[in-house]
């Protein structure tokens, strides 16, 4: 049985990831309106009611518009750490006790025959936290919402086979942009966003011989453009003789448009 996923949207206008085995099929965040989120699942082949589990990191709401509502339209297992639920819990609606379950940070959980390895990030959330997928030996790292990628967070993330990885903002359009100092401050510090240049440098020594596909997400809608963000990471993973063009290639997310389902 293969490992497939879908970017079903990324950036800072909402977020949501799909996962699937031939035996479960997961979704990570559901940041945009239900309606859009469940269009962007039959774009790709997927049937909503099929859903085995709505997992989500943060509770920022370019991660959480649609839970509730997912959760109460298909009876959604919804998972979360502790201090996740504490904050978002009156952000969603109800959900009904018996469709709320927790997920520990420090811990390994298994979904069916995908196994989940959480890690966490500093962003200015509760308690961010966000995945490695594992199944039969392959290995898909989510990685976003990160004021900064740490050598523990690299460590966690090396030499996988795929990455959807942080690559919000270039650093002079922010600076130069419309936002008030304390928003930029925020998306600059060490709880904010990684910068096109950090994702890069970042991804420079995680991948390894066995990564194949790079996804570069959450890219600011102010702050950011796709060929931007692309150029600028393929420069330094060129510098950085990473094997880019050759052993792996980079493809863009897209706000409101999933990706295709690709298998690991």
């Amino acid at each position: 049985m293969t490992l497939q996923f879908s970017v079903l949207a990324s950036g800072s206008t909402g977020n949501a990831i799909y996962v699937q085995t031939g035996k479960q099929r997961l979704l990570i965040d559901a940041g945009l309106s239900g309606k859009k989120i469940v269009e962007n699942l039959h774009a790709i082949g997927v049937d909503p009611a099929a859903l085995d589990a709505l997992i989500v990191t943060h509770e920022h709401s370019d991660h959480i518009k649609s839970v509730g509502v997912l959760s109460r339209k298909y009876q959604l297992p919804v998972y979360a750490n502790l201090k996740t639920w504490q904050a978002m819990e009156g952000l969603i609606g109800k959900v009904p006790l018996e469709q709320k379950f927790h997920l520990d940070r420090n811990q390994a959980a298994a979904f069916g025959n995908i196994e989940l390895e959480p890690f966490h990030v500093s962003h200015d959330a509760a308690d961010p936290m966000f995945f490695v997928f594992h199944h039969e030996g392959k290995k898909l790292a989510l990685a976003t919402d990160m004021g900064y990628v740490s050598d523990q967070i690299k460590g966690t993330l090396k030499n996988a086979d795929a990455y959807i990885f942080e690559s919000n903002h270039d650093i002079n359009l922010l600076r130069m942009g419309r936002y008030p100092w304390n928003v930029k401050k925020r998306i600059l510090g060490d709880s904010g966003h990684v910068s096109n240049e950090d994702s890069a440098y970042a991804l420079a020594d995680i991948v390894g011989e066995r990564t194949s596909r790079i996804y570069l997400a959450h890219l600011s809608r102010d702050n950011n453009m796709k060929d931007l963000a692309r150029m600028t990471v393929k420069q330094v993973l060129e510098e950085e003789d990473t094997g880019i063009g050759h052993t792996f290639h980079l493809y863009d997310t897209d706000p409101f448009l999933p990706t295709s389902l690709h298998t690991l």
